[in-house]
């Protein structure tokens, strides 16, 4: 353990001078100082024969980002083995960090910002600036003229259209890392692909306004000069216009739709436009060149990756036990899991039903827990629009057998909120279902002797009477103790449109059911894309593949390009270098990607055996069912105790200011997840100032 310890530190501190020496040059990039130091000397050692001029660009950028990712997949491996509660030290650090991660401001455009992305939103535009001001400096002081008779301001107008287009390159090399759904880089910061996901949109409206603003620049210089013939242009030797022109036309339809306005009404639309970011990176790439491809190359190699495994998943049949339909327009999904299979609370995973729809895919909240429930998996799905209804309707008829393909699960690597004196979880509606996760998470620690678990105040707000049935999903319908452990846990359940309980005795409609289904032959237990070790190998596939694309494009390059541009005295083409730079990546990822599903899906295949022919008990009473009047009384321990603990509120909601400030405690954690309005509101009550025990952290998969 304490070796462990010892790697993770000197891991880190490898982080923190890579990221340093990474950001260093992005800093240095737009100076006198990159031009003219120490990157010339580099730059003839590699441009030479080997890798062109992309060489320099190659090393600088490209590797050191590389390096993290595959480092960082050793670091988290060893963190998931060590299994050990948060020391006191790192309790202390937790803790600080919770002062800076505060809500700082809470507008509808930007959402909840806290005071650490803040600050970090503030160095980065920053380093734009800066950027954009000594590319003008050096520009301006070695003007060039690109036609006889050229005015000076007129240079100067098109310098800045051209550097506009090099500061939108700085969003692109940090686009894709938050919509990197298994990423290595991210859980180092503590983040996880849904948490991160407003960065991306960030990333993505700042640098279409930059790019458009360079695109609508060269076309009024070009209109000011007499040039328009120019945007027909696709240079043997230099940019293509005409390829930058085709990427900004099927940007603005990807940025169009993404629009909230667009995206929530339409989200099919927006959906399906912004799959054409594969065609906006190629024709991007085909304009810039390979040059600046591998200054942006490791976000989208890092993307690659994982979409690739992601879609090696996503075409294997998952095998579904049974589902539970509750009276509220619940469905929960229980599938069979590899016990290898490790997740944290508030993971999520995506859905597809052929049957229902055969190319949309949904995410949903795993509410199961991989300790308490080794070999079983959940999910709860909320029944509000077509394609949920459809899959209502589907399990309803009394299907033998439903087909589903699954991706992930995916989350956060730790249980940070175990960490706190006391949680308070705020929730609205279907909300409620990160929170279950959590709880049976408590529930499993609490069975540990002499383990230090928070105390619970669950706050959940539903529209009607028989949406309590929800509360039935709190207990696991496996793996759970005869007696519910010794944990402080209260839950206030308010129904805002019923002013009293109904009587739902009898009405067959409102009573829970539940439907078991038949394996097929190709279905295999839900488990992770590349086996039990999936860190390493992770790891494994980032190194080698990138290794690889460096030996294949230094053989391209010296033994078919350079003898064109040196013996032919011909130039070899400028998209064409692009073009082999994009074949080899998808080359390289596509062959070592595959290469580890095989393996590991084989290994897999030895322990989805063991757990095939499994069967899960019936699932128990709890709270929901004892609400809404389902047959059945509470014989269960657990469910008498839930019961006792749960206060229901009807016609009324929380008043979420008192009741947040009346608990005391040097740390409580305050979680939230529900309707924008009611994050919002917490976010504010948090961020007031007033109480500086409250440490807020919204779960949100509005997307």
């Amino acid at each position: 353990m304490m070796g462990n310890n010892n790697i993770n530190t000197v891991l880190r501190m490898i982080f923190l001078v890579l990221f340093l020496g990474w950001l260093l040059i992005w800093i240095l990039l737009p100076t006198k100082v990159y031009k003219m130091t120490w990157t010339p000397k580099l730059a003839s050692e590699l441009n030479s024969t080997y890798f062109g001029e992309q060489g320099t660009n190659l090393v600088l950028f490209s590797v050191p980002m590389m390096i993290i990712a595959a480092l960082s997949c050793v670091y988290l491996h060893l963190e998931s083995k060590s299994g050990s509660p948060p020391s006191k030290n790192v309790v202390k650090k937790s803790r600080r960090l919770g002062l800076s991660s505060r809500p700082i401001l809470v507008m509808a455009p930007l959402g909840i910002v806290t005071a650490l992305e803040l600050v970090f939103a503030v160095m980065f535009v920053v380093l734009l600036i800066w950027s954009l001001a000594n590319y003008l400096h050096v520009s301006f002081g070695n003007l060039h003229m690109h036609k006889q008779g050229e005015k000076v301001w007129q240079a100067k107008f098109r310098s800045v259209s051209l550097r506009l287009g090099y500061i939108g390159n700085i969003c692109w090399a940090f686009l894709f890392f938050p919509v990197t759904r298994g990423s290595s880089i991210l859980p180092l910061l503590g983040l996880t692909s849904e948490s991160s996901i407003k960065y991306h949109i960030w990333l993505g409206h700042l640098s279409m306004v930059l790019f458009f603003a360079h695109t609508i620049g060269f076309m009024i210089y070009w209109a000011m000069t007499n040039q328009m013939v120019e945007m027909l242009e696709w240079s043997k030797t230099w940019v293509s216009n005409v390829a930058g022109e085709i990427a900004i036309v099927i940007a603005l339809a990807m940025w169009v739709t993404s629009f909230p306005c667009i995206r929530r009404k339409m989200f099919e639309l927006f959906f399906y436009t912004h799959h054409l970011y594969t065609l906006y990176i190629v024709f991007y790439v085909l304009h810039v060149g390979d040059f600046y491809f591998c200054m942006i190359l490791p976000g989208i190699f890092l993307f690659l990756i994982d979409r690739f495994l992601r879609f090696l998943q996503s075409r294997q049949r998952s095998r579904l036990i049974s589902a539970r339909l509750l009276p509220c327009g619940i469905v929960e999904l229980n599938f069979l899991k590899n016990p290898g299979l490790l997740y944290n609370p508030t993971s999520m995973m995506f859905v597809s039903l052929p049957a229902v729809s055969k190319l949309q895919w949904h995410p949903f909240t795993v509410t199961s827990n991989c300790n308490s429930e080794p070999e079983n998996l959940s999910i709860v799905i909320k029944c509000e629009g077509i394609w949920s209804h459809k899959l209502y309707k589907q399990i309803s008829s009394s299907l033998d057998r439903l087909q589903v393909s699954t991706e992930g699960p995916y989350g956060p690597t730790t249980s940070n909120f175990l960490r706190h004196e006391m949680l308070i979880m705020v929730s609205g509606g279907s909300g409620i279902t990160p929170f279950i996760s959590i709880i049976r998470e408590i529930i499993f620690q609490g069975q540990k002797p002499d383990s230090k678990i928070p105390r619970v105040l669950l706050l959940c707000v539903f529209k009607h009477y028989v949406d309590l049935a929800m509360l039935d999903l709190l207990l696991p319908t496996t793996g759970m103790p005869n007696q519910l452990p010794k944990i402080q846990i209260q839950i206030e359940a308010y129904v805002t449109r019923d002013k009293e309980a109904q009587n739902t005795e009898g009405n067959k409609s409102l009573q829970l059911q539940t439907f078991w289904f038949k394996p097929h032959p190709m279905d295999t237990p839900v488990s992770s894309v590349l086996g039990t070790n999936n860190w390493l190998w992770l790891g494994a596939v980032i190194l080698s593949s990138f290794i690889m694309f460096v030996l294949l494009l230094a053989i391209v390059t010296r033994f078919y390009i350079y003898p064109v541009d040196h013996n032919t005295g011909e130039v070899y083409h400028f998209s064409y270098r692009a073009l082999w730079d994009m074949f080899l990546v998808c080359v390289c990822v596509f062959v070592v990607s595959s290469a580890a599903f095989l393996f590991s899906k084989r290994r897999n295949a030895v322990e989805n055996i063991q757990v095939q022919s499994l069967d899960v008990s019936s699932p128990a009473a709890s709270p929901g069912s004892w609400f809404c009047g389902v047959d059945g009384e509470l014989e269960s321990l657990p469910c008498q105790a839930l019961v006792q603990a749960t206060n229901i509120h009807f016609g009324s909601r929380p008043n979420l200011k008192k009741i947040l400030f009346e608990y005391e405690g040097s740390d409580v954690g305050v979680l939230v997840c529900g309707p924008r309005t009611m994050r919002h509101e917490v976010a504010k009550i948090c961020s007031s100032g007033l109480a500086q025990n409250l440490h807020f952290e919204s779960i949100s998969f509005d997307w």
